[in-house]
C-alpha cells in the first residue's frame, strides 16, 4: 500500500502544510508529553494524552508529506499508524507495538477497561521515542516546516 493508494480509497486526503500549524501541532505533542508524565495525574488519563502524542506526530508525519487522514471515515487512528513506515521511516515492528496501544486506548475509551501500569510504560517510552523520531525527521526531511520563525 502507497499513500497514494490510500489517497484513491479515500483513507487519505490531500493536505498543503503549513509551518505554523505544525509547529503548533508538535507543541502540541510535546505539551501533551509533558501531561502523561504527571503523576498526580491517572494511569487512564496520562496513557491518553502519551497516545495523543503518537497520533500527533502520526499526523505530523502525513501532513510533511502532503497527506491528511479522512477523520469522516472510521479507522483514522489505524490508517495513520499504519502509515508511519511510508510517511517518516518507522520500522515495522514499532508500528505494531504502536497499534496494540491504539487497541489499548480503544477498550479504554469504548468499554472502560483500566490502563495497566505496564501499557502506561509502553505508551509513555513509544510517545517519547516517537517525538524524538519526529522532530528529527522533520528537521532532516522538512526544514521548512520544521524551524520556528
Amino acid at each position: 500500500m502507497t499513500l497514494q493508494n490510500l489517497l484513491s480509497i479515500n483513507r487519505l486526503q490531500s493536505f498543503t502544510p503549513d509551518r505554523g500549524a505544525v509547529q503548533k501541532l508538535l507543541r502540541a505533542a510535546q505539551r501533551n508529553l509533558e501531561d502523561a508524565r504527571l503523576t498526580a495525574l491517572s494511569s487512564d488519563n496520562r496513557f491518553d494524552a502519551a497516545y495523543k502524542t503518537i497520533m500527533q506526530c502520526a499526523m505530523l508525519g502525513l501532513w510533511a508529506n502532503g497527506y491528511r487522514t479522512s477523520t469522516n471515515q472510521p479507522g483514522h487512528h489505524l490508517t495513520a499508524i499504519q502509515s508511519l513506515p511510508l510517511t517518516m521511516q518507522v520500522s515495522g515492528e514499532s508500528v505494531i507495538v504502536l497499534d496494540a496501544l491504539r487497541k489499548q486506548r480503544n477498550l479504554n475509551d469504548y468499554e472502560g477497561d483500566p490502563i495497566a501500569d505496564s501499557a502506561l510504560s509502553a505508551c509513555l517510552d513509544e510517545a517519547d521515542m516517537l517525538l524524538a523520531h519526529t522532530q528529527q525527521w522533520l528537521r532532516k526531511h522538512h526544514p521548512e516546516l520544521a524551524s520556528e520563525k
